[in-house]
């Protein structure tokens, strides 16, 4: 692995590139913080898809990918005299270092929930940070993160169950009023009901460590590589998919399970 010094000057030479391709190339010349905005969202997907599927190479790649727009971002703000990407370093050191006095200052803190537990109260008092426990919460998370986001912050400030094992009568509760609404076809309220069981599965993902977007996931890809295997078997059939009874894709639905069991 590389020492500091190769990291420092790898990191210049990609600084030095980005003000060559910034000055000379005419795509990256006419970006801006709006334009580049979508591209990052999808970088940003792109390696959380690498991660999931634990492929180092595609991580690897996908870091490079986000570490460019992060750049980029500091390129843009350089060339307005705003911040540079010095700027961002020294605020995310001052930003980690007082938010871990039990490192860099007297506080103590022996374990991780310790830490937990005061990270939100040290947020809410450093400058500029946040007047609520909630603030914090970024509006645009998509909804299953934010909601595993809104319950870890509540949990923080103390709002928690006692006993994990308990999240499941919530859950049970949520079940038999959105079977109820159900039962009485109000869409406005089934869909309120379906949220909030969806909201305390989610409760019940955090409570026993289980990360929810993560699990969601990788149950989409286990379906598509499943799906994709009842399609290539009904090619194999001289059929489509159309073409096949429930019956005879739920035999190759089993097949597919039988294949990868470890799914």
């Amino acid at each position: 692995m590389h020492n500091k010094e190769d990291k420092m000057q790898a990191f210049g030479r990609l600084l030095d590139i980005l003000d060559e391709l910034r000055a000379k190339c005419p795509w990256d010349k006419k970006q801006t913080n709006e334009s580049l905005r979508t591209n990052t969202i999808e970088e940003t997907y792109e390696l959380c898809e690498a991660i999931i599927k634990n492929n180092v190479s595609d991580i690897k790649k996908e870091l490079g990918d986000v570490l460019l727009h992060i750049i980029f971002y500091a390129k843009i703000a350089d060339e307005k005299k705003q911040f540079d990407i010095a700027d961002v370093c020294h605020a995310l050191c001052d930003k980690l270092i007082f938010r871990h006095p039990h490192v860099f200052g007297n506080e103590e803190a022996d374990t991780a929930k310790q830490v937990e537990v005061n990270w939100e109260q040290i947020k809410l008092k450093e400058k500029g940070g946040n007047k609520t426990v909630l603030e914090g919460v970024p509006a645009s998370l998509p909804s299953v993160a934010k909601a595993h986001r809104i319950q870890d912050k509540a949990r923080s400030a103390g709002f928690d169950w006692n006993q994990k094992e308990d999240v499941w009568e919530k859950v049970q509760e949520e079940m038999n009023e959105l079977k109820a609404e159900i039962a009485s076809m109000d869409k406005n309220n089934m869909e309120n009901e379906f949220g909030d069981l969806f909201f305390s599965l989610i409760n019940a993902a955090r409570l026993y460590k289980i990360n929810p977007d993560n699990a969601l996931e990788r149950t989409n890809q286990k379906f598509i590589s499943r799906f994709n295997y009842i399609e290539e078997k009904a090619k194999e059939q001289g059929k489509s998919l159309k073409e096949m009874t429930l019956d005879e894709m739920d035999a190759f639905w089993q097949e597919a399970k039988k294949s990868t069991k470890s799914e």
